[in-house]
């Protein structure tokens, strides 16, 4: 989770960083796409890379429209929302799926 959190906060300071003229926001990116992939290449020592990177994009994705949404003040009609509930729902049934046959 702190992986996918890390990422979050770098994707969403990329938008920030205005093509990296602003420099926090560009620092942020940089700073917290090192500590996500570190933090993912921990959760692969022990879980598979299947599961590992589809709860990483599912989450993230999810992660990322909420910070759209909330942050940045980005429209989410319908679809989008029902989208977001399916993602949630397949990492929810990967997860479970990985747990049983790992």
């Amino acid at each position: 989770m702190l992986a996918i959190a890390a990422e979050v906060v770098a994707t969403s300071s990329l938008k920030a960083s205005d093509g990296f003229r602003r420099p926090l926001p560009s620092l942020l990116v940089v700073l917290g796409y090192a500590s996500a992939f570190y933090l993912m290449s921990i959760s692969l020592q022990r879980l598979p890379l299947a599961l590992v990177y589809a709860i990483w994009s599912g989450v993230g994705l999810v992660g990322i429209s909420l910070v759209g949404w909330l942050i940045y003040g980005e429209r989410l009609n319908a679809g989008a929302f029902v989208g977001i509930g399916l993602i949630a729902a397949g990492v929810v049934i990967l997860q479970l799926h990985g747990r049983s046959s790992h």
